[in-house]
């Protein structure tokens, strides 16, 4: 595996693969990796001939009052865990590489950036963009790949790569859980014992949810209080949102049967802040 630090010498090992005639996919995370990363990892090397995984805390995505300076680091962990994923290059920036002195332009999303993260953790979004659209470029991948379990960003980054007309695939992998039902997260290492067990509640919740939709439950209302039920009845949970909205324009909706919809779900265990979600598929009602 080759690691990189410098755009560089990336670019020049990139610019060869191409030339053998090669495909790239890519990986973009922050680290503190773990098996969802790795189902992604294991997609791109599916799809494509060369993957390349990029691991950088970026620092304009993160508020003032969140988690930027105790976010999990672990680079040596890390790197190891790509090698023996199979993983072909790494490229580890510095802040300084990717918004050197002087640095002036952030992208703004649209209106897919208006409701739940990005109501709730404003200029968020517009960190994602801005690194998601400078690593692309690096990069200039074949195909990027996404995890589901952040869905907002996932169809955020889709519609920035389509309006700006990146030409680079973007791949949407389903979520990946532990036995338990908890999304993986790489801050769920911030869960004491007691608290990871509170936090399968949100899952609990979605999988409720799912039942008695596909059981012909259409009402959105009905759906979400279902979700909340399950929360509220954990003490540790604190529910930041619930809502149910189509799965493309993030629109908040009443009936989900005629729509292909998703609950989207976040909430606090502890001082953790936790996202998930579980895809309602469209169907006739």
């Amino acid at each position: 595996m080759r690691t990189f630090q410098q755009i560089g010498p990336l670019r020049t090992y990139l610019r060869g693969i191409r030339q053998e005639g090669k495909t790239i996919g890519f990986v973009p995370t922050m680290g503190a990796l773990h098996a969802g990363h790795m189902s992604l990892v294991k997609r791109a090397e599916q799809d494509c001939d060369i993957v390349v995984m990029s691991i950088f805390v970026n620092p304009t995505q993160f508020g003032p009052n969140e988690d930027y300076n105790s976010y999990p680091r672990v680079l040596q962990q890390d790197l190891q865990l790509a090698s023996n994923s199979g993983v072909d290059a790494v490229y580890t920036p510095s802040t300084e590489d990717m918004y050197p002195a002087g640095f002036q332009t952030l992208i703004t999303p649209g209106p897919l950036a208006a409701y739940l993260e990005g109501e709730h953790r404003p200029g968020h979004f517009s960190g994602v963009c801005t690194i998601v659209a400078k690593l692309l470029n690096i990069v200039q991948p074949d195909r990027a790949f996404f995890g589901q379990k952040d869905y907002q960003q996932a169809r955020i980054i889709e519609q920035m790569v389509h309006d700006l007309n990146f030409g680079y695939e973007v791949v949407v992998a389903p979520t990946v859980r532990a036995e338990d039902g908890l999304a993986l997260s790489s801050r769920n290492a911030y869960l004491t014992e007691e608290q990871r067990a509170a936090a399968c509640a949100i899952s609990l919740g979605l999988n409720d949810a799912l039942r008695a939709y596909t059981a012909g439950e259409c009402s959105a209302k009905a759906l979400r209080e279902i979700v909340e039920c399950r929360c509220r009845n954990e003490a540790l949970v604190s529910l930041e949102y619930c809502s149910i909205v189509n799965s493309l324009t993030l629109e908040p909706v009443e009936e989900v049967c005629s729509v292909s919809a998703v609950i989207l779900i976040a909430a606090k265990v502890g001082k953790t802040r936790l996202i998930d979600n579980i895809l309602l598929p469209s169907r006739t009602s």
